[in-house]
C-alpha cells in the first residue's frame, strides 16, 4: 500500500468524500492538525494517519464551505439592481478632449 506524507496546505479526500486540508504537522507531538471544509478543525495522531486511508485531493472551488456567513450578514442583497445613486464612470469624461 502506498501511504501518502500529509504536508501542510495540501488538500485531502477520505474515502466518504469529506475534504479536509493539512494545516500543521508537529513531528515532536507527532500529531497533523486538519481544517475540514466546514471549517471544523480536528487533530490526530501520526499513527491513525495511514488507517484513514486519505487520498490526495484538489482544493475545492467554492471556498465558502468553511466561512459561516449568510446573505443577511453581507449588509446588502446582491440580487438588487444598481444604486441609483451610483454614477457612470461614463458621465465624467470629459467631451471636449475628443
Amino acid at each position: 500500500m502506498n501511504e501518502i506524507v500529509p504536508q501542510v496546505g495540501a488538500w485531502y479526500r477520505l474515502p466518504d468524500g469529506k475534504m479536509f486540508e493539512v494545516v500543521a504537522v508537529d513531528e515532536q507531538d507527532r500529531t497533523i492538525d486538519v481544517q475540514h471544509y466546514d471549517g471544523t478543525l480536528e487533530e490526530w495522531d501520526l499513527e491513525s494517519w495511514s488507517d484513514l486511508n486519505p487520498e490526495r485531493g484538489e482544493a475545492p472551488e467554492d471556498w465558502t464551505g468553511s466561512v459561516d456567513i449568510d446573505k443577511a450578514d453581507y449588509g446588502t442583497d446582491f440580487d438588487e439592481g444598481p444604486h441609483e445613486q451610483w454614477a457612470n464612470p461614463l458621465d465624467f469624461l470629459d467631451s471636449s478632449e475628443e
